[in-house]
Parts: C-alpha cells; structure tokens; sequence
C-alpha cells in the first residue's frame, strides 16, 4: 500500500518518572473501556513533535514539562474496522516517545477532552492497571535507556 492510500497520525508522548519512582499516567477516554496512557497525543499540523508532547502533557496533566532524550519511534496500523473515526481509510499510528521532566504548574484534570484523570502511579503497581500498549513498550524503552 502507497503512502496515499492510507491516513497516518503523529503523535508525541513523554515518560515523566519522578524521584519516587512513580510515573504520570491520564486515563484515556476514548475507548469502550477507560485505561491508562501516557501524557501526549496528537501532534498538530504547524507544530514540531517536541512541541505537541509539551504541549499536550500541559492539556492533560497541568504541569510544566521539558524534554530530554528521545527514547524511541513506534508505529502501527489500524485496519479501517478499528478506527475511531468514520472513515474507509486504514491508518498509520506513528507515536514519538520521549523522556520528559516537570518544570511547573499544578496537577489538573483535562476537561473535556481525550482523557479524565492523571496520576502518579508507582512503577511497581503499573502491571496491575488497565492500560494501552504504549505504556509498556515506552516504559521498555525508557529502562532501556536508564
């Protein structure tokens, strides 16, 4: 398949891991169950992936975050039975992940948009929790790294 044939989607994502070894997790809310993500999302047209996981770490946590490394590029597809959107066309998910820091603001909750709470979670206890897959593979490259 031709790179026209299909509709891609970028996204950026920060592992916020503080010195308590927890990690800052929002529940996603777009699925038919409610699980837990990774702060980030959707990169828009006239910004730089840097700038979209900032800014969607602030959308949806309220803190202030810097980013570090770059931890990995994952990507996958979703046949056109799977998409959330109304449409024949399959998609490409390319998901950037990088390694982030909480430099300001307080801890809120996003109001009406993709995700309804964030938490710190302890490391140990992730395994446990309902999550999408991004949260293991970053957490994978995030260790990897460390």
């Amino acid at each position: 398949m031709e790179y026209t044939d299909y509709d891609t989607r970028l996204a950026a994502y920060a592992v916020i891991v503080d010195d308590q070894d927890r990690v800052l997790l929002a529940l996603w809310n777009e699925a038919d169950e409610k699980k837990w993500t990774l702060p980030g999302g959707g990169v828009d047209f006239d910004e730089s992936a840097e700038d979209g996981a900032v800014r969607e770490v602030r959308e949806e946590t309220g803190y202030d975050a810097r980013l570090g490394r770059l931890l990995g590029v994952h990507s996958y597809t979703i046949p056109v039975s799977r998409r959330l959107a109304d449409t024949d066309r399959p998609m490409k998910a390319v998901r950037v992940v990088y390694e982030g820091s909480v430099v300001g603001g307080e801890l809120t909750q996003e109001v009406d948009g993709s995700t309804d709470e964030a938490r710190w979670w302890p490391l140990a206890e992730v395994a446990r929790l309902p999550r999408v897959g991004l949260v293991d593979i970053a957490l994978d490259l995030w260790r990897a790294a460390t």
